[in-house]
């Protein structure tokens, strides 16, 4: 397994990458240390790999894609807030490329994934990664989330519901944030939710563009 890459995957054209996200507002050096560590292009089919560090989101199969890296630094800069998390929960595990992210900054990551071909592949490149800290679960059961292994200091939804699930308010501890997309498809926003000591804030964040969050986890 080639961490460092060669070519269009190498360390110089992953550093260009992390360049460009600073350029884009992206400030936080930890969020970027981590997303400049993590080898994206062992995250896509080796067809595509070359692409691996363009600054777009990029098919997985299963009609599910990998995140644009500024939308996966963005979410994780705003979720972390200075802070370590010392649990997250993660819907959405894909190609597991934003799980390997959150690993590197938060206490654990616990990721769900209702497409269980994915769900194997992210499980067996995590392993080889040696990251011991994320917990997966297959999406079968009757609720959104993982409300067994709740309340979370940070969740962060990789789909988009319609409406934001009343369960995941639940599952989000006090002081907690949660990242999620939320709208129609071709009309989203990000929405930031902060539970404080008076309930839940809310805040739109920007325009977005992700696959429906489909069915309950």
């Amino acid at each position: 397994m080639n961490l460092d890459g060669i070519g269009m995957t190498s360390l110089r054209t992953r550093m260009r990458l992390i360049n460009s996200l600073r350029d884009m507002g992206i400030s936080d050096e930890k969020v970027l240390s981590a997303m400049m560590d993590t080898p994206r292009h062992l995250f896509v089919d080796e067809g595509i790999a070359s692409h691996a560090y363009d600054n777009s989101s990029l098919p997985i199969g299963y009609g599910q894609t990998i995140s644009q890296p500024y939308i996966v630094a963005l979410m994780t800069q705003i979720m972390l807030n200075d802070r370590k998390p010392a649990k997250v929960l993660e819907i959405g595990t894909g190609s597991g490329y934003q799980t390997t992210v959150l690993s590197k900054l938060v206490g654990s990551v616990y990721s769900v994934e209702r497409i269980e071909p994915l769900l194997k592949q992210a499980k067996r490149l995590h392993y080889r990664l040696r990251l011991r800290n994320i917990y997966h679960k297959l999406a079968k059961g009757s609720t959104y989330g993982w409300p067994d292994a709740g309340p979370f200091d940070g969740i962060l939804v990789t789909a988009a519901p319609q409406t934001i699930p009343e369960e995941l308010y639940a599952q989000l501890a006090p002081g907690g944030r949660m990242l999620i997309p939320s709208g129609k498809e071709n009309a989203q926003e990000l929405y930031l939710i902060e539970r404080t000591s008076n309930g839940f804030t809310e805040t739109s964040i920007e325009s977005v563009r992700f696959v429906p969050l489909i069915g309950k986890n």
